[in-house]
């Protein structure tokens, strides 16, 4: 039968091929599933003690799953622990489970396991991802206890129970007051009575007899024709909207517009949108590249805004419809929604694209957050470069008044340096004058002696 619900057994599946479960191996396998099988709503349900064995480091992503509601725990002390409140729940909302355990001690309580398509496998697979299969529950000792436990239940259930008759207290004293071996009417009707009772058994004893003398049924239900196969991609479904307001909102907003929205209520993976008489639907997986963990980043529940028309399902009359941040919608093929909003609005915002020019290519492929923070780096930056500017002034006012004061004592050093030359001066002169008088002096000196030698040498000639 088909179904577009799901119940997942989170802690068998994230506990599949580890020893210990893992939160991020159990959001990549629904992610999955709902890629392969396209389910309108999933229902995740873990164990009590699933937040204990967990890794410290996805105990804070885990308790914030449970408050969105992301996560549902059973009641603590519950029998059965999570396999039980599993199956209840699918029971309950006719829906399909994703897990590998078989369940047999629930076997007698919920045969539909057996049917095709109810009961869905999966496993990682290296270098290929999450491969699902469809799997029928595997029989063993605890489905057959199961299922004779069921029998009895149904069987006493079905056979009811009738008072036996007492005699009368008439009938009992007439047997007191007769003898041993004395015929009296009394004793004659007792044997009567006792006579009919042979030939016509009771109610109970007879229905004993014929549930004896029935063979008992065997463990294996006996299907009387093959079940039809059921398409993996589900039957028919409900339709999401009516047909007049589909159509109407088909005609009057193409892909492309812009319509005012008003968030409704948040699923495991995206949000609904009303918008007029409509419901939309923002799928999580379009929100950024890679996906929020939760559309709560990104949207915030009964607030009014824009959204761009991005994808139409004519047989199930859904609309799904993308948040416009700016001019720019929010998902991962960011170009061509960005120019299917330009053409419908008529107008671009500058500055967005002033912005975004800013915005380093990892940023653009980070998440809403991340590239806000990028858009925001630049503005930060000229703050703080705007807060260290009087700064660097008072640091540059003081180099120059450092230089200065260095300057005014160079040239007053230069003065009293050319002071003191000044007043050498006429000392080195002065030194200088006396030196060549000295020298004029002997000078003089020996030309007053030269003549006084030759004429005594032409004394001594003539004397020879």
């Amino acid at each position: 039968m088909a179904s577009n619900h799901v119940v997942v057994d989170g802690s068998n599946i994230a506990t599949e091929g580890r020893a210990s479960p893992s939160l991020q191996q159990l959001d990549e396998a629904v992610r999955a599933l709902l890629a392969e099988y396209g389910y309108e709503h999933v229902t995740v349900v873990v164990d009590a003690t699933f937040g204990h064995r967990i890794d410290a480091k996805e105990v804070s992503a885990y308790e914030e799953a449970v408050l969105n509601g992301e996560l549902v725990t059973p009641p603590a002390g519950a029998i059965g622990r999570g396999d039980a409140f599993v199956l209840q729940i699918a029971d309950r909302a006719n829906a399909n489970v994703f897990s590998n355990d078989s369940f047999q001690e629930f076997h007698g309580d919920y045969p539909w396991l057996f049917d095709e398509g109810r009961l869905i496998g999966g496993k990682p697979v290296a270098n290929v991802g999450w491969v699902f299969v469809l799997r029928a529950p595997v029989r063993g000792p605890a489905s057959r206890r199961s299922l004779r436990d069921a029998r009895k239940s149904t069987k006493a259930k079905s056979t009811p129970i009738t008072p036996l008759k007492t005699p009368t207290g008439k009938a009992t004293q007439a047997a007191k007051a007769s003898h041993v071996g004395k015929v009296t009417p009394t004793t004659q009707a007792a044997k009567a009575t006792k006579a009919t009772k042979k030939e016509t058994p009771s109610p109970a004893k007879a229905a004993k007899k014929a549930s004896l003398s029935v063979a008992p049924p065997s463990d294996e239900p006996i299907s009387a024709a093959p079940r039809p196969r059921r398409r993996r991609s589900g039957g028919r479904r409900e339709p999401i909207n009516d047909q007049l307001v589909y159509l109407t909102f088909v005609v009057d907003h193409p892909l492309g517009t812009v319509v005012e929205g008003t968030v409704d209520r948040f699923s495991s993976h995206g949000a609904y949108v009303h918008t007029g008489d409509a419901q939309c639907y923002v799928p999580l997986r379009e929100l950024g590249d890679p996906p929020p963990r939760s559309a709560r980043e990104v949207l915030n529940l009964g607030e009014t805004r824009p959204f761009v028309v991005h994808r139409f399902d004519p047989v199930r009359r859904g609309i799904d419809v993308l948040p416009v941040i700016g001019s720019v919608a929010v998902s991962e093929s960011g170009s061509d929604v960005a120019e299917a909003v330009a053409d419908a609005t008529g107008s671009t915002n500058q500055t967005t694209h002033a912005e975004e020019a800013h915005v380093s290519p990892a940023a653009k492929k980070a998440g809403p957050r991340r590239r806000a923070a990028a858009k925001k780096a630049p503005a930060r930056k000229k703050k703080a470069t705007a807060k260290r500017a009087p700064a660097r002034k008072k640091a540059a006012a003081r180099k120059t008044t450092a230089r200065k004061s260095t300057a005014r004592k160079s040239t007053a050093r230069k003065r009293t340096a050319k002071k003191a030359t000044r007043k050498k001066a006429p000392a080195r002169k002065k030194a200088a004058a006396k030196r060549t008088t000295a020298r004029k002096s002997t000078k003089k000196a020996t030309r007053k002696r030269a003549p006084a030698r030759k004429r005594a040498v032409k004394r001594t000639a003539r004397k020879r």
